[in-house]
């Protein structure tokens, strides 16, 4: 009897090692980032996964005096350091650089998915409480770092995008685009804000940016999904994993574009002014799919969320299918590499770094935490033809390195992308709390402007 009891145990514990080994084995990436990357990237078959592969890269932050590393003939310095979470950047008029410093919501509920969202969250720098300031920032003499610092606004609802047009300083709260009176110069804002338009709040992606057409005739608003695959319902994704066009004289609201998973940075290019958004697609298909992309972004187009990816893959993990919906689903126009977390886009143009950018966009790359190895955590710059769309053969450059160290651990994690007044690029680093900034061996002169 004891005999068998012994066996019985053992073929419990053989049963529970490969249940555990099944749901828990992290699934290996079996092609590089860069081959998933273009556009045209390699897609493989999904490998469906009941439990994310978890490699996160634990935040550590920078040690003193370390720094990223930029590609040659760039140059890395601090432009302003000893910030709160900072996420994203806004250049104004007269050269201030607005930060938001900012974090998700509270997160409340979920039971154990919930638990572990916020675990991960924590090893990744943003288990901290946002700080919900958008911070002016000013370099009165001009060397490259900022000197004088004021809190702009306080007190908001985790603060993301902000956009200057007119008079009126636009800010998107993760429940609310609202705007405030605003003139270049000023340190502080006083005055109430005006609320002009709810937009549905937090969810697994909560940040919400704002952009503004290049004749200020026109707002574009992105809002993520809820959830990885409407995993809640539809319902729940109402208003959500799109852009919003909000005309500005009117008020009027309509959807811009749809089925994007989580759309975060936006930018017009410079020569077309199309817009652009950079997309984070969906997870539990495997360390190699599928890849998160950027793309223009015109009125009326559909990019597949929740139904398929990648212009007309069908994900049959949601039910009912739509097949009917492929044929109408936009391909976009170039992919960044599977779970690479694309968060910031600038062009060409606007930041100056020299011939080998003169023509392109730069896109920041925050990093996996379900890729195995990690991916990301770096700046990029995506070549641009004359056609103004990715150049056919091209995969991404690297242009800043070096968030992660030699352990694999997080130092920082690259966020917004901007220009400063001179064509500098500017880096928003989340975990290093720190704004980098990236310059040529000399500065290099405006474009004219475009007729």
């Amino acid at each position: 009897m004891r005999t068998r009891l012994i066996i019985i145990a053992a073929m419990l514990i053989v049963a529970a090692v490969a249940a555990w080994l099944l749901l828990f084995q992290p699934d290996e990436a079996r092609l590089t980032p860069e081959a998933v990357s273009g556009r045209v990237p390699e897609l493989s078959n999904p490998r469906f996964e009941s439990i994310p592969t978890v490699d996160i890269a634990d935040a550590v932050g920078w040690p003193d005096g370390a720094k990223p590393a930029a590609a040659r003939g760039l140059t890395v310095t601090a432009f302003a350091d000893g910030l709160d979470h900072p996420r994203w950047l806004y250049r104004l008029p007269n050269g201030d650089i607005l930060v938001a410093e900012t974090n998700s919501p509270p997160r409340t509920g979920g039971g154990i998915t919930g638990m572990v969202m916020g675990h991960l969250m924590k090893r990744a720098g943003a288990g901290v409480p946002s700080a919900n300031r958008i911070t002016l920032l000013r370099d009165t003499d001009g060397d490259g770092v900022a000197d004088a610092r004021s809190a702009l606004l306080e007190n908001l609802n985790s603060p993301f995008g902000m956009v200057l047009l007119g008079d009126w300083l636009y800010v998107a709260n993760t429940d609310a685009l609202v705007r405030y009176p605003y003139k270049p110069g000023q340190t502080k804002i006083t005055a109430a804000p005006q609320k002009v338009i709810d937009l549905p709040g937090g969810g697994n992606h909560w940040a919400r940016n704002v952009v503004a057409a290049p004749d200020g005739k026109h707002l574009y608003v992105s809002i993520g999904s809820a959830t990885n695959i409407a995993d809640n319902g539809l319902d729940a994704e109402q208003g959500r994993a799109q852009i919003t066009e909000i005309e500005v004289a009117s008020g009027k609201t309509r959807v811009y574009a749809y089925g994007l998973r989580n759309p975060v940075g936006m930018a017009f290019d410079p020569i077309a002014q199309r817009l652009w958004a950079v997309v984070n697609e969906r997870d539990m298909m495997g360390s190699d799919m599928p890849p998160d992309y950027m793309t223009a972004v015109s009125l009326g187009e559909f990019f597949g969320w929740p139904w398929n990816y990648w212009g007309g893959y069908i994900d049959k993990r949601v039910q009912p299918e739509r097949p009917d919906l492929v044929e109408y689903t936009k391909r976009p126009d170039f992919a960044l590499g599977a779970h690479t977390a694309p968060l910031g886009i600038d062009f060409a143009g606007d930041i100056r770094l020299g011939p080998d950018y003169a023509n392109g966009a730069f896109v920041s790359l925050h990093g996996s935490w379900n890729r195995d190895p990690p991916a990301g955590y770096k700046v990029v710059f995506v070549p641009f033809a004359d056609n103004g769309f990715p150049v056919r053969d091209a995969k991404p450059v690297d242009v800043v390195t070096g968030f992660l160290n030699a352990d694999g651990k997080a130092q920082g994690r690259p966020v917004g992308v901007i220009a400063d007044a001179t064509g500098a690029m500017l880096i928003a680093d989340d975990v290093g709390n720190v704004i980098w900034r990236i310059a040529p061996p000399r500065p290099i002169a405006a474009p004219p402007p475009v007729q």
